[in-house]
């Protein structure tokens, strides 16, 4: 039988003046092997999400700091990186993003690190990788700095999603480091589609073609002959307006199954190391410009080289909480029988398929070791 993925593991409690939390997180990162990672004069990329203004669930910038520290400690070349949305809001470009980013506290002299994002001003700046294995996905979109990247660092804040229905490393990774027109592949079983009454008839999108899938009508607006359409999104990038939009239509199962290829094309081939924060458990996603009460009380940090074993573990200990009154789970007088908060708050979600996934493209292991310090 194959070894078990190690996954360690902190709670939250710091009842002495001996360590604080920031601390605390070096000393799970240190202990989960993080110093055997070869970092002297290397690039290194440390994935995050910097939550959309409005957003309070995101994690702090306190918390990058110490990945930074520790990477700068061994010669490392840090740097925060993300890639930019696919829909309307704060960080829909690189200057949108990146002013985002610093709202919410992420500068460099908080961080002691520079923000890159990863694809680019207009989100086009991607480099395509081979999915070894992958059914879905033959070739990914990556925003071309984590690529080119020597060490790979993910920072996750776990939580709900409602798509994915969980939202942890894979998530984090596989979505969060698609190019725009990744993350099209991924949310998208069709095409974008331009809305006739955001329609300003300013031809952006035509001119930023390549295909000629934009058309002018009649009455000056314009719609995407889909047959022609190629899906790199470009034309949302450029509208002036936010008429061109995407249906994130896919199926979930599908979705989640992409992600996990996509992750598998981002770490495959480098050192990589993976740490997810069990906190702020919101039944959404960090891209809303608002956060719901948690679902579920904070668990603690988790750390691991097995992205996957990472977010089964996380997911884990979730499930063992008793979930939050006054949170979506209650909602209309509901009352929620445990089991599962994240398919309880989204009930048409499926997280488990992006871990199975996973597993079988040889991303990791759901059989774990949970090695608590």
């Amino acid at each position: 039988m194959a070894e078990k993925s190690k996954v360690y593991f902190a709670d939250f409690r710091c009842p002495t003046f001996r360590e604080n939390l920031p601390q605390k997180l070096a000393r799970l990162i240190m202990t989960a092997g993080f110093d055997e990672i070869d970092m002297d004069g290397k690039f290194v990329a440390i994935k995050m999400h910097f939550g959309e203004p409005g957003n309070l669930a995101f994690l702090r910038p306190n918390w990058a700091k110490v990945v930074i520290n520790l990477v700068k400690d061994k010669g490392g070349k840090p740097f925060l990186t993300d890639c930019n949305t696919l829909y309307v809001g704060g960080r829909k470009n690189a200057l949108d993003h990146i002013e985002s980013a610093y709202q919410n506290g992420f500068n460099p002299y908080n961080t002691g690190a520079h923000i890159i994002i990863a694809d680019g001003l207009k989100g086009n700046d991607e480099v395509e990788v081979p999915v070894e294995g992958g059914e879905y996905v033959k070739s990914a979109k990556i925003g071309r700095a984590v690529m080119d990247a020597d060490v790979f660092i993910s920072l996750n804040h776990f939580k709900g999603h409602e798509q994915a229905g969980m939202g942890g490393a894979l998530k984090n990774i596989g979505m969060g480091c698609g190019s725009r027109a990744g993350k099209m592949e991924q949310h998208n079983a069709g095409k974008p589609f331009i809305k006739a009454k955001k329609c300003i008839g300013c031809g952006n999108c035509a001119k930023i073609c390549a295909h000629g899938a934009p058309t002018r009508g009649e009455d000056g607006k314009y719609s995407i002959d889909e047959a022609k359409c190629v899906g790199c999104a470009r034309c949302i990038a450029v509208c002036p307006k936010d008429a061109v939009q995407t249906r994130f239509d896919e199926a979930p199962v599908v979705l989640n199954r992409k992600i996990a290829e996509y992750t598998k094309a981002v770490v495959d081939g480098r050192p990589c190391f993976h740490i997810s924060l069990v906190m702020d458990i919101s039944p959404n996603c960090d891209c809303h410009s608002e956060n719901d009460t948690p679902i579920s009380p904070n668990v603690g940090m988790f750390a691991s080289f097995d992205p996957v074993a990472l977010d089964q573990a996380c997911a884990d200990a979730v499930l063992a909480q008793q979930p939050l009154p006054n949170s979506v789970l209650f909602d209309d007088g509901a009352v929620c029988d445990c089991k599962d908060p994240f398919l309880a708050a989204h009930p048409d979600t499926n997280w488990q398929s992006c871990l199975e996934h996973a597993e079988k493209l040889g991303l990791g292991s759901r059989e774990y070791e949970l090695v608590k310090i």
